[in-house]
């Protein structure tokens, strides 16, 4: 069976290849590294310089795993960072500084990942969240490097297209696995998949052990004092197309009860023409935050046009809506603001992380809101009631200190697995 997936990869390579060169046209950090996807451009290793592989897909994943990529650039240890997509590269860039080797993630290809395994020659693998391709698990099971998805989670429908097919996943592969679930219920169903019940471990959400960097809460109040000294400021952070149509009426309620800047953050950087484009076609005044300087005083839409500026603008607000949740896109990060003490507005679409969401709407910790018209209605009054913000923001704050203590136990593990693999 694996052989034959390996084939559907190899026949679908070349609409793979169009896509990364298309979507290339509108972000050109697609066409960096290109190289990297099929295992070249790795920096090649002595045996004294092998390290840890961690591997995290998209911004999302890169940003989740800040806590135990510093804890382990604090131990010393040589890191190999990969990431799929430019806004997870240019990210984990940002976070590794020079001491790390950061590349586009191979393709699931045999001989992709052969170079990879050659040169970058790791000690252990660790992915974020779920990352189960066929051939890098197979792959690193010959070249005796153990894997460890750390943060992991499963769902039923991705338990039951990986089992739809019996063979893809090898036994060696299986065995050669170690998960570090986030809940009782994914670490049940990675034992389903075949991952043997000594290689699971329920450790925790590393999101909860994220902590603001150094002087984040300053700037956010610096940025504060600049943008809006004067008027309520409010952030929609990683938006996706339908969403911002949504957060625009709710601008329009809130101004309707007193003045009012928004921040709005696209999820990705291809929309920011797109959606600048929305703003002028609807009338707002708005400013751009990639021409530099701060929006006027009848500004009403500061547009987030740069990458890695959201936490500081999160930091900044009276209110955050998280995107991702008003369209079928899974929902992104909700501890980010609220790790900030920013009280949090979202939709009810968070598929990819259900447990949090579902923790944090028991406690009070954040408002849901089924669609743009709820949206529109909630917001002037929560920008408006600085007490029920602050209930929202102490709620939450119980949820991430309640559930804190998984990077110490996956730190532990990782250990464990190190000593192993150099016995």
């Amino acid at each position: 069976m694996r052989r034959f997936y390996t084939l559907l990869l190899w026949l679908a390579l070349p609409v793979v290849t169009l896509s990364v060169a298309w979507h290339g046209l509108r972000e050109r950090d697609y066409w960096v590294g290109w190289g990297e996807r099929f295992g070249r451009g790795y920096r090649r290793r002595g045996a004294s310089e092998r390290g840890l592989w961690l591997h995290a897909v998209s911004m999302g994943e890169v940003q989740a795993a800040l806590p135990l990529l510093g804890a382990l650039r604090a131990r010393g240890l040589r890191l190999l960072l990969t990431s799929a997509t430019p806004t997870g590269r240019r990210r984990a860039q940002a976070a590794c500084g020079a001491d790390c080797e950061v590349r586009y993630a191979p393709y699931d290809l045999p001989g992709a990942l052969r170079r990879v395994l050659r040169n970058a020659a790791p000690r252990l693998r660790v992915v974020l969240e779920t990352e189960l391709w066929p051939n890098t698990l197979q792959a690193c099971a010959v070249a005796r490097v153990p894997v460890l998805v750390a943060s992991a989670r499963l769902s039923e429908r991705t338990l039951a297209r990986l089992t739809r097919w019996p063979g893809l996943l090898a036994p060696a592969a299986l065995a050669n696995l170690h998960v570090a679930a986030q809940t009782e219920a994914d670490a049940e169903r990675y034992r389903r998949l075949g991952v043997p019940s000594q290689s699971v471990r329920v450790c925790g959400n590393l999101k909860f052990d994220r902590e603001s960097a150094d002087g984040l809460r300053e700037r956010g109040r610096i940025l504060r004092q600049r943008l809006a000294p004067s008027r309520a400021l409010w952030v929609a952070g990683s938006t996706h197309p339908g969403e911002e149509a949504a957060v625009l009426q709710a601008q329009r309620a809130a101004l309707g009860a007193g003045p009012a800047l928004l921040v709005l953050a696209p999820r990705h950087p291809r929309r920011f023409a797109e959606v600048a484009a929305l703003l002028a076609e609807q009338g707002w005044r708005f400013a751009r935050r990639s021409e530099g300087g701060a929006p006027g005083d009848q500004d009403q839409v500061l547009l987030l046009d740069t990458m890695g500026e959201l936490t500081d603008f999160y930091a900044a607000a009276d209110l955050a809506f998280v995107g991702g949740s008003l369209v079928p896109a899974g929902g992104h990060n909700l501890l980010e603001p609220a790790a900030l003490g920013v009280a949090v507005l979202t939709g009810p679409g968070h598929s990819t992380a259900p447990e949090i969401h579902a923790a944090l709407q028991a406690a009070g910790g954040l408002v849901t809101v089924n669609d743009a018209a709820a949206l529109a209605e909630r917001l002037p009054a929560l920008l408006a009631d600085g007490d029920a913000r602050r209930r929202l923001a102490e709620a939450a704050a119980g949820v991430l200190a309640a559930n804190r203590g998984g990077l110490a136990r996956i730190l532990a593990w990782i250990d464990e697995l190190l000593d192993a693999a150099a016995d």
